[in-house]
């Protein structure tokens, strides 16, 4: 490739990683918000694909992306909710729980979301930053998701809320240390509730991100294990709101590498490419798992046997 195909794979995939992190960034931040207070979500699938849906079926049937972007959050919310409070009960496994709910709310999804396959649905808005360019490469990179800096800006908070808020200190108490929180009286069940619920509704506004912007249409196969690749995203981040930020990006450049080659020519090894993201995924579980230590930033509460 000569020096401009270079240039325009490098705007492509900064471009991309906009488009491609956005889900990556609001379902980490929410399964970042839920491993805070000591709870894994697993069921961050299900409530990718469900949020997905309702998303898209709300803004195709009132006519306004922003109402489906609402029923996004609050779908998800509400199957974080169930999750965080068959959780609570005991003896009841978080993992065992998460996959549960994993297959139900795709199960859910594809039942209901049928009669969605084939309409449009008003898209959600997105700034056109690089109209003061002439290179159709630069305007489309910086062509942003109108969620994305909602997104930047959740990270901001929740990095600012979680290190020094009093609620911030109570979700990081119960997830280091439950006997520790219930000794201040504080509920442990129902701040981990409340964390599911509200990690469910930032995962749901991806899930909306999905439907209405990029690919921008609901079918069967739209989250590609997203919610699954999150967990390793938030391990990656060692659960750090702003970290994840970074992270999430550096996933959906990976994500958009393939189109990327393809639209300066190089399509061979083109599903190779696809598979960028997955390996990154299996190269983080390899390089943090160690039977020996824990892993650094991980909320203690995480290793707990319930």
């Amino acid at each position: 490739m000569d020096a401009q195909a270079w240039i325009d794979v490098t705007l492509a995939v900064l471009g991309g990683a906009i488009r491609v992190g956005t889900p990556f960034l609001f379902v980490s931040l929410g399964e970042c918000l839920t491993e805070k207070s000591g709870r894994i979500n697993l069921g961050l699938e299900g409530v990718l694909v469900l949020s997905a849906m309702a998303g898209f079926g709300g803004s195709y049937l009132s006519g306004s992306a922003w109402i489906g972007i609402v029923l996004a959050g609050c779908v998800g919310a509400l199957l974080a909710l169930l999750h965080g409070l068959l959780c609570s009960l005991d003896r009841v496994s978080d993992i065992a729980t998460g996959i549960a709910l994993m297959l139900f709310g795709s199960g859910l999804a594809f039942y209901l979301g049928k009669p969605l396959i084939q309409p449009q649905a008003p898209q959600i808005p997105a700034f056109a930053l690089g109209g003061w360019s002439d290179s159709p490469a630069v305007q489309s990179a910086l062509t942003i998701n109108a969620l994305f800096p909602l997104g930047v800006l959740l990270a901001v908070l929740l990095h600012i809320g979680l290190a020094r808020t009093r609620w911030g200190l109570l979700v990081r108490m119960v997830g280091d240390s439950s006997d520790a929180a219930r000794a201040l009286g504080a509920s442990v069940s129902g701040v981990r509730i409340a964390a599911t619920t509200a990690g469910g509704f930032i995962a749901g506004l991806g899930g909306a991100s999905l439907s209405l912007y990029y690919p921008g249409s609901w079918n069967e196969g739209l989250s590609s294990g997203q919610g699954l690749i999150a967990v390793a995203l938030v391990i990656f981040a060692r659960w750090r709101p702003l970290a994840c930020l970074g992270a999430a990006l550096l996933f959906g450049g990976a994500g958009a590498l393939g189109p990327a080659l393809q639209s300066v020519g190089v399509s061979g090894y083109y599903h190779l490419f696809n598979a960028v993201p997955y390996a990154l995924t299996l190269l983080i579980l390899l390089a943090t798992c160690s039977p020996h230590r824990a892993i650094r930033g991980a909320p203690a509460e995480l290793g707990a046997t319930r």
